[in-house]
């Protein structure tokens, strides 16, 4: 019997041509993230993501075989996501090592402010979710967590290289209460619709670097 595997039929519409299918998954991809940072994995339905695309609801399952795989594929994309724009930053040179740092908080601050704080950070919305999602979903939003908390560790050690902080600071501890704090401050901007959570947090955490 001859196996045609590009050619294999699943629920929904027939496949498209390849670049046509990279198109559309993209943009489902494009879309989960614009509604799940809003509103979450919970209060998101299917129907809501197809229906701000234009996209039937059977195409979907060509591409994602559930809800889950969907959520799944979406916190390794914005995971990337993020590692890419921290590296962005941080291997940025032409400042200091807290200045890169800084550098990437106001990126993120002008982020929010972009959508009006209506969006936070979707591996944040998860971790809040935890208890209602798929037990899979625990050790995907830690790996993420850690990924983002070495690449600040690694940036708080260059600065300590540079004398520009205290060589008593613990840089693994620091990066893990960054991330705690800025996860912690993106809810209090999105639910007060304006910055002063990020601008407070900011300040504090790299006054307290610089004081040490």
């Amino acid at each position: 019997m001859e196996i045609q595997s590009t050619n294999i039929r699943r629920r929904g519409r027939p496949p498209k041509r390849l670049g046509e299918q990279s198109d559309t998954r993209e943009m489902l991809l494009r879309a989960g993230v614009a509604v799940l940072t809003e509103k979450g994995f919970c209060a998101t339905g299917i129907d809501e993501i197809l229906r701000s695309v234009g996209i039937p609801k059977g195409s979907f399952y060509h591409y994602f075989a559930s809800k889950e795989a969907f959520g799944a594929e979406l916190i390794v994309r914005y995971g990337t996501y993020f590692a890419r724009k921290l590296q962005r930053h941080l291997d940025d040179e032409s400042h200091s090592p807290l200045e890169r740092l800084s550098a990437f908080v106001s990126d993120l601050q002008s982020g929010m402010a972009k959508h009006g704080y209506t969006r936070g950070c979707l591996i944040g919305n998860l971790g809040q979710e935890m208890g209602a999602l798929p037990a899979s979903f625990g050790d995907r939003l830690s790996a993420v967590f850690t990924d983002w908390q070495d690449r600040v560790a690694h940036c708080l050690l260059a600065a300590q290289a540079t004398g520009e902080i205290s060589q008593k600071i613990d840089c693994e501890q620091q990066a893990v209460f960054f991330w705690i704090g800025w996860e912690g401050a993106v809810l209090r901007a999105k639910l007060e619709r304006q910055p002063a959570a990020l601008e407070i947090f900011s300040d504090v955490f790299f006054a307290g670097l610089r004081r040490r």
